[in-house]
């Protein structure tokens, strides 16, 4: 792809999403389905002005790193330790009765048994994004629902981590559990005692020079994804890991603020380059499966979820807010389709499938929380908060 062309690339995604992202604000829906929907209007399955967006394709996979990076910035490990031992068991069980729900979908429309336990792995997690930017800032902060939901959210992304570590191997058979079991521990005390005795300390000498931070910050996130790659990991876990190192120093706040306007950047890409993959030309053959799945997710979540969290004594109500806030396939699910496909692990179809499910229960699950939970943007003055 020639500089000009990478221009006029950049112009047509970034022109038409903050287009579609007006529209999207004004009918209350998450911007992603804005920049999906550029993708799949300009890529090469739809009016073809981008072509190949393989190029684009690999810039995207940045955004995901710096969504790790910071993910794992965001985990002070004392308080992360006591949010997740309350949701652990909400948390494994319904992972273990989404994986059964969405593996038997993808048998019942004849996908292959690893095709459909990735679908069933798919099933697994809900938005952060629509559970967390729904829900008002007060609540997260100062209510029992923001940390059920923080804690939920975080456990499946720990699952979602360790599930992108096998399906970066190529396929599950070649995945060796031994490699793993002796790369990740390494990996995370080697980003300790690097932190603890060299970043720190840089750190602290100079960290009146912001965009020297700023710098080793971003050379630290890529650095310790390189080497997970080079260990036999994916890029996401070392991200991931270089994060929750950085958690405990004061300045990580000041990271993870600046560091946000790139991430968008790139993730702008990677949904746009999401989008611009899906054949469109196949959505007869995946209408049906990709209906079925998002409504099991939007019906069944919300039930599977209330139902766990009354057995441990949570309200009624709170577990029905927590169940219908939660009713919808994640970001997560798109990566783990576009992960299992890069490395061949499952075929276009399959991973069609869990993108179309995902953006259905996107705008739904959108629309069901604007119009019956508490939330900043909600139809209903009783329902809008801050």
């Amino acid at each position: 792809m020639e500089s000009e062309s990478l221009l006029f690339s950049f112009f047509l995604i970034f022109t038409g999403a903050a287009v579609l992202s007006t529209l999207a604000l004004f009918l209350r829906q998450p911007l992603l389905v804005a920049y999906i929907v550029v993708g799949v209007a300009i890529g090469p399955y739809g009016l073809g002005y981008i072509s190949d967006p393989s190029l684009l394709t690999d810039i995207s996979e940045f955004g995901i790193i710096f969504l790790l990076f910071l993910l794992g910035l965001d985990m002070q490990p004392a308080k992360l330790l006591a949010t997740l031992k309350k949701t652990f068991l909400v948390t494994m069980a319904s992972a273990l009765v989404f994986i059964l729900i969405g593996y038997g979908t993808g048998l019942i429309f004849a996908f292959s048994k690893t095709e459909s336990l990735v679908i069933g792995f798919s099933m697994i997690f809900s938005s952060t994004i629509i559970g967390i930017k729904l829900l008002p800032t007060t609540v997260l902060h100062q209510k029992h629902m923001g940390e059920i939901m923080v804690g939920i959210l975080l456990l499946q992304d720990f699952i979602a981590i360790f599930i992108l570590v096998f399906l970066n191997s190529g396929t599950f058979e070649q995945a060796t559990a031994l490699r793993v079991l002796l790369a990740l521990p390494f990996l995370i005390f080697a980003a300790y005692i690097t932190t603890q005795y060299i970043l720190i300390r840089l750190i602290a000498q100079f960290d009146q020079f912001k965009e020297y931070i700023f710098l080793l910050a971003i050379g630290w996130c890529l650095g310790v994804a390189e080497v997970a790659s080079l260990l036999g990991l994916s890029a996401e876990i070392g991200a991931f890991i270089a994060g929750v190192s950085l958690a405990t120093s004061p300045i990580a706040l000041y990271i993870a603020i600046n560091l946000k306007p790139l991430r968008d950047f790139f993730l702008i890409l990677f949904f746009f380059s999401l989008g611009a993959q899906f054949n469109i030309l196949l959505l007869g053959e995946i209408i049906w499966p990709a209906l079925l799945l998002a409504g099991l997710a939007l019906t069944v979540k919300p039930v599977v979820f209330h139902f766990l969290l009354k057995q441990f004594s949570e309200r009624n109500s709170l577990a029905w807010d927590a169940g219908l806030r939660l009713g919808q396939i994640s970001e997560f699910s798109l990566l783990i389709a576009f992960v299992a496909t890069q490395s061949g692990v499952i075929a276009e179809r399959a991973s069609l499938v869990i993108q179309g499910a995902a953006i259905v229960t996107f705008l739904i699950s959108s629309y069901i929380i604007v119009l019956f939970c508490p939330s900043p943007i909600s139809i209903s003055s009783k329902l809008r908060r801050d």
